[in-house]
């Protein structure tokens, strides 16, 4: 079965945990190489409640263009939510990748979310 939208083999992905989206906050992971944003997604470890929750990103310290909503209606573990970084958005080895959830939401729901980036 061919895959709809491969990647190339030269991404590498990294991720964070955050305890609750709910709950305005950031979680933060360390580029381990050189290379472009290209992707960034959270999943869903939990139901949340009340409202939508919206997250972005950041890389030291620089907000990265571009949100995503994870949508309260019909909530579940393992829902997917993504952002396609607008612009050309390098990194290097030890920058800092910030997650930031804004907590609109309710219900303690975990999220774990990864960036791609494209080695090069």
């Amino acid at each position: 079965m061919p895959l709809t939208d491969p990647y190339p083999l030269n991404t590498v992905v990294v991720s964070a945990y955050m305890a609750d989206v709910g709950t305005a906050g950031s979680c933060y992971v360390a580029s381990p190489c050189r290379g472009q944003l290209v992707l960034a997604q959270s999943c869903l470890q939990a139901a949340i409640t009340t409202a939508d929750c919206t997250w972005s990103l950041e890389v030291n310290n620089v907000a990265v263009t571009g949100t995503a909503t994870i949508a309260f209606t019909s909530a579940a573990a393992g829902d997917v939510d993504s952002v396609i970084p607008t612009g050309a958005i390098y990194v290097n080895p030890g920058d800092t990748i910030e997650f930031k959830s804004a907590g609109e939401s309710s219900g303690t729901a975990p999220a774990i979310f990864s960036a791609v980036i494209r080695v090069g």
